[in-house]
């Protein structure tokens, strides 16, 4: 009996220990509420209303190698936006195609054999609508274009408006930072990839303003995602080497549109030199919990890219300002330092 007392002691601990945790393994298959894996790669997440939504890349089908690509250009036809919903970050049920492809008209931007990547959405509280914006590019690449899609609800389904090169420029891997002060910018990768521009969006966030700034000039950094810290700003990014994986680096400035200095590889633990075999997504700031981040990348299977799955790991700052992204096995928020 004493036993038996002691194990149910222990259970009830845990249990209680553990409770309004989420708790995540990094890399494993990553089942939505009804037991399906989450297909929502590139993604981005939005925080409205107590609730999160993840958005992504609809990665279905088999994966094709585009013919007389010079780079391993693998691919599987566009299948649109995905929106998930979660109270708790961890348990994902799925809303909708939030952004559906276009399966008849081959000059459409959303047409399947074309490229729909790395969607990312943000409210304006002043006209009230959610607006996405996204890579929009022909499926050698060659397009290189920003697309925008507007919604009523955070759900969908969103409509598309169209796509443009901001200001003239080559826009691919991208993100968009919405400030505490309501301005929006877009951070995207840029002549041909050598260089990044962040442009701030319009008052509507449909369209780039002409505030318009080149930084890592000449770094060949791709896959941006922002965070805000001690009011400070970070940028966490790529090289470029297609879908094999590579050392992250960072970079840091006071003001957004401002000098932006580069520094090393932020990841630490086991893979640290390959981003943990995964390249960077989006950074999630927690809400309740301040300056609590987790840096959320993508495990591409470039092969089989429907396979790719997710790595989202704590991001933390030292003493210093100096972020850190830890390899964990498996960790929860609230509990990791």
């Amino acid at each position: 009996m004493k036993n038996i007392s002691i194990t149910l002691l222990t259970i009830i601990c845990i249990l209680v220990f553990n409770t309004g945790y989420a708790q995540f393994i990094p890399g494993q298959v990553w089942k939505d509420v009804t037991g399906n894996p989450v297909n929502a790669h590139g993604g981005g997440i939005l925080y409205h209303h107590n609730t999160y939504y993840w958005y992504g890349e609809i990665k279905k089908g088999p994966t094709w190698r585009v013919p007389g690509s010079t780079w391993e250009n693998y691919r599987v036809n566009a299948g649109g936006v995905s929106c998930y919903s979660s109270k708790d970050l961890q348990h994902w049920a799925f809303e909708s195609v939030a952004l559906s492809p276009d399966k008849a008209d081959s000059t459409n931007d959303l047409y399947i054999d074309k490229v729909i990547e790395r969607p990312k959405v943000i409210f304006n509280r002043k006209t009230g609508k959610f607006v996405m914006w996204l890579h929009i590019d022909s499926k050698d690449y060659s397009y290189a274009r920003s697309g925008v899609a507007v919604s009523d609800r955070p759900e969908g389904p969103f409509k598309y408006v169209g796509s443009v090169r901001p200001n003239g420029n080559m826009a691919r891997d991208m993100t968009i930072f919405q400030d505490d002060n309501g301005k929006a910018y877009h951070f995207y990768s840029s002549e041909e990839n050598s260089t990044m521009h962040i442009c701030e969006l319009t008052d509507d966030y449909l369209a780039h303003s002409t505030n318009d700034k080149r930084i890592l000039i000449n770094l060949s950094r791709e896959a941006p995602a922002v965070c805000k810290y001690n009011n400070r700003y970070y940028l966490f990014t790529s090289g470029c080497t297609g879908w094999s994986p590579n050392a992250a680096s960072y970079a840091v400035a006071d003001n957004i549109l401002g000098d932006w200095k580069q520094y090393d590889n932020p990841c630490r633990g086991i893979d640290s030199d390959s981003t943990f075999h995964a390249q960077s997504a989006y950074v999630i700031p927690v809400q309740g919990k301040k300056n609590e981040f987790i840096f959320m990348a993508d495990k591409w299977n470039k092969t089989d890219l429907e396979a790719s799955r997710y790595v989202w790991l704590p991001l933390v700052f030292n003493s210093a300002g100096k972020p850190e992204i830890i390899w964990k096995n498996e960790w929860q928020i609230g509990l990791e330092k």
